[in-house]
Formats: structure tokens, sequence, C-alpha cells
């Protein structure tokens, strides 16, 4: 039986709800198909059409087509694994590494180590130094990141203050902790501080535990919304009345969340792998079931958005289809200077080794999705950012030859 919350969910801002139906569902798994196996092109728009029966096409954004030249700088090399940048103040941008458990403070193209947590951060597989969020105002650090209590691993979010050099960290302190972690698979673990309030969103992974995504009590398989500083469960949370972990519960039924960004209408959106099909690009509904269940045991042949269970499932806004190409993180572009892309959400893609652009109208319906050339050749491709001046920062994840690249409008 669906879990039924306690209090009556509240979204983050008053933008429409997302469509539910036939159309939105068709677009998105035809869009996907169309991204996985069409030839790659400069700028050009794949129509987000459909062959459902009774349904209507959805016209494809033909100014996509102009979209801008786009020039590829890198600001920082000789990383490995790196899972997350974030800018901060002066220029700098902060940068972890998921194996060597290091951040590295990058400015004006030279790298300096900021903290080496290897002694506190544990390291296997999918799981290590992961996301990160930075408050500028207040030279505020969090990270998420592997981890090991009373000889049981977990994942955890951890906050620092940073000095004003931003060569130190101090005040540390353990926002939340008891995200599940078995082998290291399926350790996802995104940040995202909302813009809105003094919550700070965590995306994780159901550690490959197939009960997790839809049990309200495991942290696992969720979007979480806790302070920012304390990690209270924020009051408006969908089950904030409860005793238990599911107090901290956003949304539920995620197999293994890579990436959050928060549009300008104040939505959040969720990216997130699929198993050998279904990749899928997210609108979050507070109290939102998505759908991932894949029990008894492990079982990755179930739907990634399983619409037979109990209650009502969130349709994915964009799924890749199959076969998928293991998106990660996200940002939405912004600024004029993008032209046609202004709006978008560029999403990175790790096995598909490139930068997606996907273009939704207001109630979260895709129109349609276009792959800039410039942004393939690079290799695997772990997180998108957006710099303060608009530009995109991108992190390669390739192995021991890492880069930081800073995407730019020309």
């Amino acid at each position: 039986m669906r879990p039924t919350p306690r209090t009556t969910p509240r979204p983050l801002s008053t933008a429409p709800a997302p469509r539910r139906a036939a159309l939105a569902v068709s677009l998105a798994a035809l869009a996907g198909s169309l991204l996985a196996g069409l030839p790659t092109s400069a700028a050009q728009p794949e129509p987000a059409t459909s062959a459902a029966p009774g349904a209507t096409a959805a016209p494809a954004d033909r100014s996509a087509a102009q979209a801008p030249v786009l020039r590829v700088r890198t600001v920082a090399r000789r990383l490995a694994h790196p899972w997350d940048v974030q800018q901060a103040p002066g220029g700098r941008l902060v940068v972890s590494e998921r194996d060597r458990a290091r951040l590295s403070v990058v400015r004006k193209g030279k790298r300096r180590t900021l903290a080496d947590l290897s002694r506190s951060v544990w390291v296997s597989g999918e799981t290590g130094l992961l996301s990160l969020a930075v408050d500028p105002g207040s030279r505020t650090l969090w990270a998420c990141y592997g981890a090991t209590r009373r000889g049981r691993h977990e994942v955890r979010v951890t906050r620092w203050r940073v000095d004003p050099a931003w060569r130190r960290l101090s005040h540390r302190a353990v926002v939340l902790g008891g995200i599940p972690a078995t082998s290291g698979r399926h350790g996802g673990c995104r940040l995202l501080l909302d813009r809105d309030s003094d919550a700070l969103l965590i995306g994780t992974g159901d550690a490959a535990v197939g009960t997790h995504p839809r049990d309200l009590d495991s942290l696992g398989g969720k979007v979480l919304r806790v302070h920012r500083r304390t990690g209270a469960a924020m009051p408006d949370n969908p089950f904030a009345g409860a005793s238990g972990k599911r107090r901290f519960v956003w949304t539920y039924g995620h197999r293994n969340v890579q990436g959050l960004a928060q549009r300008a209408d104040g939505s959040v959106w969720s990216v997130e792998h699929g198993s050998y099909r279904d990749d899928e690009v997210n609108r979050l509904v507070p109290g939102g079931d998505y759908g991932w269940n894949p029990v008894p045991g492990y079982d990755e042949s179930v739907p990634m958005t399983d619409h037979s269970l109990p209650g009502e499932q969130q349709a994915a806004a964009w799924s890749s289809g199959r076969p998928t190409i293991a998106t990660s993180g996200a940002a939405w572009v912004s600024g004029a200077q993008w032209g046609s892309l202004d709006g978008t959400l560029a999403v990175a893609a790790l096995k598909g080794s490139r930068v997606v652009f996907m273009r939704f109208d207001r109630d979260g319906v895709l129109r349609d999705v276009v792959r800039p050339r410039r942004l393939t050749g690079l290799g695997r491709l772990r997180s998108v950012t957006s710099a303060r001046n608009g530009d995109l920062l991108v992190t390669t994840d390739n192995g021991a030859r890492d880069r930081v690249l800073r995407v730019s409008p020309r």
C-alpha cells in the first residue's frame, strides 16, 4: 500500500505541476530514442514528436538550430575522477575528486589542495568524495561522501566553514548521516542549495538494495530535504510530522540520483541513471513516487517508472529509452548570450560522452533536444554546473588525466 503523507505537500513554487498524460510519456520515450540513435550534428534539434494514437505531436523548437558557437577551455587538469565543481568567491573553483578524496581550489589555472579528506572518506566503486555545495556569502561548504561509522559504511553530508583566503576548513559538522551504502554501488549523492529557502536537497542512490527506494524509513533512493545548517527536516516536507527518517524525504522511488538542478520558476529537477534502459530527467513533486521498485531481490528488468505499483507514479519528463547514455550532473542554462539555448537544461552524459541540452515548456513537457558537436569527443562527462556569469563548468571522468572545462557561448 502506498504510504500516505501526514501533512499536505507544499510545492517549492507556484509553477504548474507536470502533465502526466500519455502525451508526456510518449514524447519523453520517443525523444530519448532519438537522442540515443541519431548521428551528432553541430546544433541540430531533435524533434520531440510522437506516433502514439490520439497524441498531438509537440513541435520542435526550430530556433535551436541557431544555437551559438561554443568555446571550450581547460581551467584545471591532471585530476582523477573529479565528481563536482562549484564556483566560490574571487573567481575560485572548488573541485572534489572521488577516489583521491581531495578538495581542491582552482584559480587562474592553478590548483592547490584545500583539504585531503582521505582519512575520513570511504572509497569503494562508485562511492567516495562526491557532490559539493558552496554558499559564497557565508563561506560555507558542504560535501557528500562515503564514510564508516561503528564499523558500518554509509554516505553522509558534512558542512565546514572556509577561511577568507579559501585555504583551510574549520567548524566541521555532520548535517545528515545514515544514507545507506553496501559495496559502494549506487552511491549517488548530489547536493543542491534551494534558492528560495534554507533547504539543502540531497539526491541519493539505492545502494543496489531493492527495498530501499519505496521504504520511506530508508534514506536510499530518495531526494531528501533538510535545513542547510542544522540538518533538521524542513517543516514543510511532505512527511515532516513523522518521527522516523521519512521526515527528511522529499521524493522517493529513485534508482540512483546523479543530478539536481533548480529552474528559474523554483521547480527542482533530478537526473537519474537507468538500468540497461531509461535514464531519466524528472520534475520533482513533493511526496512524489518515481516508480523504481526492483523487488524481489534486485531485479533490474523492471521499468524505471513502474505504473503498475499502487498509488500514482510520476512519469519522467525525459527518458533515454534503450540504450542508456548514463546521464549525470545537470544545470539550467541562463543568459541571453546563450541564444536559443537560454532556458534549456544542460545534462552531462558519461557513457554518451556529451552534453545534451533539453528544452521543456512551462508545464514540464519536452519540446526539443540539442547535442552541440563541440561538446562531444571529450570523453565521459560527470558534472555540469553554472558559473555566475552564465558559463557552464564541466568535469570529465576518464581516469587520471581528467579536466575541468569552462563552456562559453561566443
